[in-house]
């Protein structure tokens, strides 16, 4: 698996550390990553941030650290869903 960009490359990296760390996986699907990675690395080049391309932001940085991948949601929508909203992390 590979990245064209060097963004895209260290946040694929990132979330298979956490994914790791936290006793989960990235999905296997290739597209779903592709599809995360790009989303959310170019919420990074735009806002500055790791925003999960998936949540709403409200624009108020301190309520939306909330949503910097991995999402607070994340954790219940593995345990309820099986994966989180993106589809990136999954049990």
């Amino acid at each position: 698996m590979r990245f064209d960009g060097e963004l895209e490359a260290e946040f694929y990296e990132r979330s298979k550390k956490n994914a790791e760390n936290s006793g989960y996986r990235l999905n296997s699907d290739w597209d779903v990553i592709t599809t995360a990675v790009k989303g959310i690395c170019n919420n990074k080049k735009l806002l500055g941030e790791w925003y999960c391309f998936c949540q709403k932001r409200t624009e108020d940085k301190e309520k939306d650290k909330k949503i910097i991948c991995p999402c607070a949601a994340h954790k219940i929508d593995l345990e309820t869903r099986g994966s989180c909203k993106c589809g990136l992390f999954i049990k």
